[in-house]
């Protein structure tokens, strides 16, 4: 995951987007199968038979690849069996030229945002032209920033600013699933694929999203750098010292700070109850441990116990553990706010009507 993100990280490292670093899933194999790709990774085959290109120029149509259809409908009325066979002539025609002005401008590679004609592609067969179908816009717009490309709504030839390039575009069978790879070796590329392997679904969905929280840790990283204790310690750090400043804070106040300072035991209390302890005794311990000083000391899940957590190089990102801590207290003092409001509103139902009938001559 690392890796994968190094490769796209921009000049500026506050501009890094977490889209720009994908994930494609293919079932079977394990995972240490799982690989990075400088590149972009379509779990999909090619159309044509031209299944491996180097140094390719690469032409982008957002339309598909077929013969033009009308707007309105009309009728052709066809008499004859010479003149049906002029008409196909010229449908032909028109595409094969369309065709051979693209291979004559340098194109290896065509990519297609929608269908792709049997005509079409018998010619583009012909002039030796790999055919990708990318039906997704969203995948589209990123092979487009992977080569460099224009993406095109007209059919026909590009120009040369409208063209991408690519080192290798090449189909592999991975598994059994056979995957497009647009792989850019010389040049820094716009995007990098994880390829990630397991032999279930939801194993692939877990490394999935542990792969996504990754990235946005790296997101948050490259803005601030700086980390605290894992491990719960840092959560029983800031328990105990909360519970000092509600003792010493006077009247009804104090209740509500060490009920503040009793919610940070959720984060070791679930990480001890996961990994199969007890709870009563972990807190307990882990309290005795940071009064004596050890601000460092936190669950130990592989040991049952509690250890130094920053000697094990369990750390937490600052910037997320901040920011977690924040929006809790927001939702928390959001819910007290509406919970006076409903309180403060009169009870009972409607009013009853008036008793007594309308004077009518009024």
């Amino acid at each position: 995951m690392a890796k994968a993100c190094i490769q796209v990280l921009p000049k500026n490292p506050q501009y890094f987007n977490v889209d720009n670093v994908r994930v494609a899933k293919i079932l079977g194999g394990g995972v240490l199968d799982t690989q990075v790709v400088k590149g972009h990774v379509l779990t999909r085959d090619t159309e044509g038979t031209i299944k491996h290109v180097t140094s390719a120029k690469i032409c982008v149509f957002l339309n598909g690849i077929d013969v033009a259809k009308p707007e309105t409908k009309d009728q052709i009325v066809i008499k004859s069996a010479e003149e049906l066979l002029n008409y196909t002539k010229s449908e032909e025609r028109a595409m094969e030229k369309v065709i051979k002005e693209v291979a004559e401008s340098g194109v290896k590679v065509v990519v297609s945002g929608a269908s792709v004609g049997e005509m079409a592609l018998h010619f583009l067969e012909r002039y030796k032209l790999m055919v990708v179908k990318i039906p997704s816009k969203f995948e589209l717009r990123r092979v487009c920033k992977v080569v460099g490309a224009t993406p095109l709504v007209r059919l026909g030839a590009p120009t040369a600013e409208e063209l991408g390039f690519c080192d290798v575009v090449t189909v592999e069978e991975i598994g059994s699933t056979k995957v497009t790879i647009f792989r850019q070796e010389s040049e820094a590329s716009g995007i990098s694929t994880i390829v990630i392997r397991a032999s279930t679904s939801n194993t692939l969905d877990d490394f999935e999203r542990s792969i996504v929280d990754g990235v946005n840790v790296f997101k948050a990283m490259v803005k601030d750098s700086n980390f605290v204790p894992g491990g719960g310690a840092t959560e029983i750090e800031i328990a105990k010292r909360l519970s000092v400043i509600g003792d010493s804070t006077p009247g009804l106040t104090q209740y509500a700070i060490k009920k503040y300072a009793e919610a940070f035991e959720v984060i070791p209390r679930t990480l001890a109850e996961n990994a199969g302890l007890k709870a009563s005794e972990i807190i307990p311990k882990l309290y005795f441990e940071h009064k004596k000083g050890n601000v460092y000391e936190g669950v130990d899940v592989e040991e049952g116990s509690t250890c130094n957590v920053v000697d094990k190089n369990v750390l937490d990102l600052l910037w997320t553990k901040a920011n977690a801590i924040r929006l809790a207290t927001d939702a928390v003092l959001t819910i007290l706010r509406v919970d006076q409001i409903i309180m403060s509103k009169p009870a009972g139902g409607p009013k009853p009507p008036k008793q007594g009938g309308a004077d009518h001559e009024d």
